[in-house]
């Protein structure tokens, strides 16, 4: 089901209790011509892209314009707005019993990269309109060769609840951590497979290691917004 003009949610749309738990974490608008407006509706554009894979401009119209909410994921990517989102929904839940840190497990899973996420230029990227570099940078952009092509690593913390902990973004060719958890690794491998559902985490398609790194960090807050 997708969300035509008279308001009714889209499969895979934010609900109102997911809304009500993220909208406190997000940017505010401050003084005249703040430029953060529709949230709930470029956030489920972001997370219709991170479903399905497809290129931004074939977003459906009732998300808005593709170029809103291309470039306020890789704004957010950029100055580490999502990775502060992931924080405070994860420290929402920790009151409530939700974290179990004597069940975190860590593994690691190589992803696809799509020959377009070779193409990053040369020079080092800034953040959009700005003159700094993006919070997570990369030279090497975290693209690498495998046996199986183009891949990149995520290294994953995980808990028994199926959410993410801790992320990383590598060359597909690292190994893992020689101190990494290997108890319970049976969650944490679930926990991967949880991810790897979002298209655009199983198929690497952004160019910019930072950008992927974002990607990953939205389908983590995906997750641990779920019941």
């Amino acid at each position: 089901m997708h969300c035509d003009r008279s308001g009714q949610r889209g499969a895979g749309d934010l609900s109102n209790e997911e809304w009500a738990r993220l909208g406190p974490h997000l940017p505010k608008n401050v003084g005249r011509g703040g430029h953060w407006k529709n949230h709930r509706r470029v956030i489920n554009g972001i997370l219709f892209r991170q479903r399905t894979g497809i290129p931004w401009r074939d977003l459906p119209t009732r998300l808005g314009k593709w170029k809103t909410v291309h470039d306020r994921h890789r704004r957010w990517s950029a100055d580490g707005t999502w990775d502060r989102i992931l924080r405070a929904v994860q420290a929402d839940a920790a009151p409530e019993g939700c974290i179990d840190w004597s069940m975190a497990s860590v593994d690691s899973t190589v992803c696809r990269a799509h020959q377009h996420a070779a193409d990053a230029r040369k020079q080092a990227p800034l953040k959009p309109g700005k003159r700094t570099q993006p919070v997570r940078h990369r030279p090497d952009e975290a693209v690498g060769r495998s046996r199986g092509g183009l891949s990149t690593k995520i290294h994953l913390a995980g808990q028994g609840g199926l959410r993410p902990l801790a992320l990383l973004v590598t060359p597909g060719q690292w190994g893992d951590a020689p101190h990494s958890r290997y108890v319970r690794r049976n969650e944490v491998e679930r926990t991967i497979n949880q991810l790897k559902s979002f298209r655009a985490v199983a198929t690497r398609f952004e160019e910019r290691d930072y950008v992927f790194h974002g990607t990953v960090a939205v389908a983590a807050v995906r997750l641990w917004l779920r019941s």
